[in-house]
């Protein structure tokens, strides 16, 4: 009778247990990486995706939740930088804030901002993604996407510092356009409405690359052959949008609103760099007129509940976006 080895009969045991070993290579000698597999113990197999995800989740949460802690923390005390500790206030700050002329006016403000930017941003956004789906060439569709990404990589502060120069009243090259086409000069940066107006389209040309970069990812997702197969029953690109890339786009469209909304309350740098919040608090936003109070009021605990009082702002804002895109309404 043959002798049965050794490493064999280990093999059978270990297969009729369910257990995996480690496979010999052509000299007898186990993979290192079978090895090290075989050797881990469960704890350690539990413990290894931390290893990896825990220092991006420990920076994240020291740069994003202590921040909040201490504002929330502020918010309820009276604290004026410099001037002794901290004294617990209450809601007296939040109560403040609401009544306060200055802070309505900001935050109505900001909503107006919101009311005409979003839609202006989302609808040409959504244009210059079909355009690009409807783009059979290649080339051209990657050298456009490139060049959507050019005013989302500018720093806002460049952005401002760049329309500022170019609304200059005196040496602006608006103004000398205007000029040369006939037009009368216009005080871009010393009348309210002019600037409002500017800071507003300086926003929808900053962001609306980012809506159409969201919007043409979701358009990819669109199956062709279902497409292909509405194209049999009808060639009307209208019914194509409608039916088969608009519940598509859902998603990115609330996606893009969601972050759009969170961007363009706190938009501060471009603002800032343009006219500082003027002519007079014709262009401060809501960001701004919390920065005057923390840095140059130096009062702190109002600061922290106006900086509350945004955040819950912006949240209602987002949930009434995808409760409005994903209601009954909506889907029909």
């Amino acid at each position: 009778m043959r002798p049965v080895r050794r490493g064999a009969c280990d093999a059978a045991a270990h297969a009729a247990n369910g257990q995996r070993i480690p496979m010999a290579n052509t000299d007898g000698t186990a993979s290192l990486a079978a090895a090290s597999t075989t050797l881990k113990t469960p704890l350690a197999r539990r413990l290894e995706p931390w290893f990896f995800v825990g220092p991006s989740l420990f920076l994240l949460l020291l740069v994003g939740l202590y921040p909040t802690i201490f504002v929330l923390y502020y918010s309820f005390h009276n604290w004026t930088m410099g001037m002794g500790p901290p004294t617990f206030a209450g809601l007296e700050n939040y109560i403040n804030a609401l009544t306060s002329p200055g802070f309505l006016d900001a935050l109505r403000r900001t909503g107006e901002f919101l009311i005409v930017t979003l839609p202006v941003e989302l609808g040409l956004g959504m244009a210059i993604a079909l355009a690009l789906d409807q783009t059979r060439n290649p080339a051209l569709r990657r050298l456009v996407q490139i060049l959507l990404v050019v005013p989302i990589a500018t720093t806002p502060s460049v952005v401002g510092m760049l329309v500022q120069l170019m609304f200059n009243t005196q040496l602006g090259i608006v103004n000398y356009l205007g000029h040369r086409l006939g037009l009368g000069q216009v005080d871009w940066l010393g009348s309210g409405t002019a600037a409002f107006g500017m800071v507003t389209v300086t926003q929808i040309w900053e962001w609306t690359p980012f809506v159409a970069l969201v919007l043409s990812a979701s358009l990819a997702t669109v199956p062709g052959d279902i497409e292909e197969a509405l194209m049999l029953e009808t060639e009307s690109f209208w019914a194509r949008f409608l039916h088969i890339k608009l519940p598509y786009m859902r998603p990115g469209i609330v996606a893009s609103l969601v972050f759009q909304t969170i961007f363009t309350v706190k938009t501060f740098d471009m603002i800032y760099s343009i006219q500082k919040g003027g002519p007079g608090n014709a262009t401060q936003m809501v960001s701004l007129k919390i920065e005057r109070i923390a840095f140059r009021g130096f009062d702190v605990g109002l600061a922290s509940a106006e900086s509350v009082l945004t955040l819950v702002f912006t949240i209602l804002l987002a949930q009434a976006v995808v409760k409005f895109l994903y209601s009954d309404r909506a889907e029909g």
